[in-house]
């Protein structure tokens, strides 16, 4: 029960501090949504990091790591949304911006997990 009140604190920050980032750059850029896209790509920085950091160490307990991983970078990413905009870029015929930040998006979230796993190894 400790562990599911855990992801649930961690999923309510994340999903706070998402909504605030999303909704304070999402309309500075037509056609691109920089705040899901920077939302998720330090998600997945962070994600890669924590994970690392628990596998490699021991500075992170079981409960912590269900915190911050599940539970924040959980709330704090978002595929839903990611999914959603690239629908609206398609309903508005944005085929090329659509290609680009569906592309971009994923490249990205898949190099900040390896960047994240490659630094807590430095550590």
């Amino acid at each position: 029960m400790k562990q599911l009140l855990l992801i649930f604190i961690g999923g309510g920050f994340g999903s706070l501090l998402r909504f605030l980032i999303s909704r304070s750059l999402n309309d500075h850029f037509p056609n691109f949504y920089l705040g899901t896209f920077l939302v998720n790509g330090i998600g997945c920085l962070l994600i890669g990091f924590l994970l690392g950091l628990s596998m490699k160490t021991n500075i992170l307990s079981q409960n912590q790591t269900l915190l911050l991983t599940t539970g924040f970078c959980g709330g704090f990413t978002t595929f839903s949304t990611f999914a959603m905009e690239g629908h609206y870029l398609l309903k508005d015929s944005n085929l090329l911006h659509f290609s680009f930040y569906t592309i971009l998006s994923i490249a990205v979230g898949i190099i900040a997990v390896s960047l994240g796993l490659w630094t807590s190894k430095l550590l």
